[in-house]
């Protein structure tokens, strides 16, 4: 059903709950009719189950919305977001979003995120991942605070993560193809939000 007809239904229903309110509150002695009520229940649970419906929908169009600014990698969509800012403040830009910051689960997924920055930000850009140790210095997590299984730090040239108790966020680097860095959270960088697909 699409979303017209929904909100078509929705209304209908509005309509007929209303009529046997207002039929069920004429009754002289005040008790309601069985029959009445049970309808007014089956109306009710009709309505929502149409409203979960149409918050699916919204949801789902969302997404499609996301997606086709962005990219879809792996069962995930990404946004590109090319203004700089801190890290607290580019996360909480993809949670008003509904998304969180980039934080790739596998090298492939590293990989296309890479390419995709380099593609919609630029070729010599670095952008906040979903990744820091903050609460624990070397014990880097995702935004769930869960500990990250997968990590692609750059370790032939600069053995990062580096930076200790001042560079508790993690960046990807376009120039240094793909590999992460630690960085003081309070710098500014681009970044991209990721979506999952349901």
């Amino acid at each position: 059903m699409d979303l017209k007809g929904l909100q078509v239904t929705l209304c209908l229903l509005l309509l007929v709950h209303c009529s046997l309110q207002q039929v069920s509150s004429k009754k002289k002695n005040g008790k309601k009719d069985s029959v009445t009520s049970a309808a007014i229940e089956n109306l009710q649970k009709q309505i929502d189950d149409i409203v979960q419906e149409l918050n699916l929908l919204k949801e789902r169009q969302a997404l499609q919305t996301v997606c086709l600014k962005g990219t879809k990698i792996l069962g995930k969509c990404f946004l590109a977001d090319p203004v700089k800012k801190t890290f607290h403040a580019a996360n909480d830009d993809c949670i008003t979003k509904g998304g969180t910051l980039s934080a790739p689960l596998t090298g492939d997924e590293n990989d296309q995120l890479y390419s995709y920055v380099r593609q919609s930000i630029g070729l010599e850009e670095q952008i906040w991942l979903g990744i820091n140790d903050m609460v624990m210095d070397g014990q880097w997590v995702d935004q769930s605070g869960s500990s990250v299984r997968f990590k692609n730090w750059e370790t032939e040239i600069t053995q990062q993560p580096d930076g200790g108790h001042s560079q508790n966020c993690a960046i990807l680097s376009t120039t240094a193809n793909g590999k992460w860095f630690d960085e003081n959270c309070r710098a500014e960088k681009a970044s991209v939000c990721e979506f999952n697909i349901v």
